[in-house]
C-alpha cells in the first residue's frame, strides 16, 4: 500500500474517532454520525489500498 494513501486513511480514522467522541461528549447526534461515516471512509480507503496490493503482488 503506498504509504502516502494509508496515512491519509489513518489520519482520516483519527479524524472521525475524535469527532464522534466530540459528538458523544457535547449530545450531538450530527458529529457522532460524521465521525462515524469518516471513520468508514478510512476503512474503505484501507481496504481498496489493500486489493491493490494484492493484485499487484499476484502480478508479480
Amino acid at each position: 500500500m503506498s504509504l502516502e494513501k494509508r496515512v491519509e486513511a489513518t489520519a482520516k480514522n483519527i479524524e472521525g474517532k475524535v469527532q464522534e467522541v466530540i459528538g458523544d461528549v457535547t449530545g450531538n447526534p450530527k458529529d457522532q454520525a460524521e465521525g462515524q461515516a469518516k471513520q468508514a471512509e478510512a476503512q474503505l480507503r484501507h481496504t481498496v489500498e489493500n486489493i491493490k496490493d494484492d493484485v499487484k503482488k499476484s502480478l508479480d
